[in-house]
């Protein structure tokens, strides 16, 4: 029980009353009184449940999230999102502390936290989440190496995290899959269609069945700033010279591409909203495109048209760029140049289908924005002769990408 005595403050001057301070005994057996708002569990507060302050980025809204995946493109988006509404994030992170260290920023001073741990080390994923009444998970990889292939991150690795997050008490998580994905998916290119889209799939299941309220997010391609959407046909590697190689010069190909800041926006929202919980979201732009089109449309505001010699052609006959593919994927496994490989090449030529009947952003209160809002400005650093300056008005506006209209 908790109990509350004066305490004598005693001063030599003897002008000066004696001065009474209220002390308060918080019990060690985990009971409290029925008007106080502390949770205690086993003895010790949970700091989960100090709601304090308006909830602003200084103010503590009473969340203690883990995010896992936050060195990642969308977990950067993610954990900034957090700390401005007064959320005390963890950082589980894998390797060099400095790779995460700029995320310390966020949030106000003490409410970012860093914690080491690995994705096959169960105590260092609980320790991560023990104090934490939200979990998000972002881990994934757009291509296998020697010590992850894809069923380890996201199946094997999606499941502890559920798993842990349900022993931990954890009253929400969000875990991130992929749209398109499917137990047999349909290959375009490999035979037996995406491994990666395949174990995404998996993935989903394997948390559900630990994890029963989970929100699950499927997002197709997202670009933003550091993304491997834009950035990705904007490599140099990606294309032969001034030639960009597509299956069926991407004109068999829709996508339906998301902003990075839309997506963030759906995972606070889905947090405000209990009845989010258990469902599962398809993450969507507004407009579907042909990947042709979007292609196209990507060259012309790096101003790199016909002129600059571009061109798309079709990559099944194009037997450089497919040993290029072969090559890369096999001799640079940690990290591929502009990440390319096959299972990531069949993936970029699936069409965006999504789940009939399922909830979108619309239904999370994000009104999805139009690509052409941000390429240019994303891809102004990989404009031609970017050293030239030029005057207010030389340049033409690229014209937007015309969206696919589907009856």
């Amino acid at each position: 029980m908790q109990s509350v005595k004066l305490v004598r403050v005693l001063s030599k001057p003897s002008n000066v009353r004696p001065a009474y301070v209220a002390v308060a005994r918080l019990s060690t057996t985990g009971t409290r009184r029925k008007d106080e708002n502390l949770p205690v569990t086993d003895g010790s507060i949970n700091l989960a449940g100090l709601k304090r302050g308006t909830g602003g980025r200084s103010s503590f809204n009473g969340v203690v999230a883990t995010v896992f995946g936050a060195s990642g493109f969308v977990g950067k988006y993610v954990c900034n999102r957090l700390g401005k509404i007064g959320t005390q994030v963890i950082v589980p992170y894998r390797g060099d502390h400095y790779d995460v260290l700029r995320l310390k920023l966020v949030g106000d001073l003490g409410q970012v936290l860093f914690f080491p741990f690995h994705l096959r080390d169960e105590d260092s994923i609980r320790k991560a989440m023990k104090y934490s009444n939200v979990v998000i998970n972002l881990i994934g990889r757009d291509w296998e190496t020697m010590n992850f292939k894809f069923h380890d991150v996201n199946v094997t690795g999606a499941r502890t995290i559920a798993r842990l997050a349900k022993e931990c008490g954890v009253k929400r998580l969000i875990h991130f899959s992929s749209l398109n994905c499917d137990p047999h998916p349909k290959g375009v290119i490999l035979n037996g269609g995406s491994e990666f889209l395949k174990t995404k799939y998996e993935g989903e299941l394997a948390v559900k069945s630990e994890f029963p309220n989970a929100t699950i997010f499927r997002p197709a391609d997202i670009y933003g700033q550091e993304d491997r959407f834009m950035r990705y046909y904007a490599h140099f590697w990606r294309r032969t010279f001034q030639w960009l190689p597509l299956w069926n010069r991407g004109e068999k190909t829709i996508k339906q591409p998301v902003f990075i800041g839309d997506v963030a926006g759906a995972v606070i929202n889905a947090l405000r909203d209990p009845d989010s919980a258990g469902k599962t979201y398809d993450i969507l732009g507004p407009h579907r495109y042909q990947l042709s089109e979007l292609a196209d449309y990507f060259f012309r505001c790096m101003r790199r048209d016909e002129e600059w010699g571009y061109r798309r052609t079709d990559l099944r006959w194009s037997p450089l760029f497919q040993l290029r593919i072969s090559m890369t994927q096999k001799f640079c496994i940690g990290w591929p140049i502009a990440y390319l490989g096959w299972d990531k090449i069949e993936r970029d030529h699936v069409t965006d289908t999504p789940t009939l009947g399922a909830p979108n952003l619309q239904d999370l209160g994000i009104t999805p924005d139009v690509v052409e809002h941000h390429a240019e400005w994303e891809l102004k650093p990989y404009r031609a002769a970017s050293y030239y300056a030029e005057t207010l008005g030389e340049f033409e506006k690229p014209s937007p990408p015309k969206p696919v209209v589907e009856y």
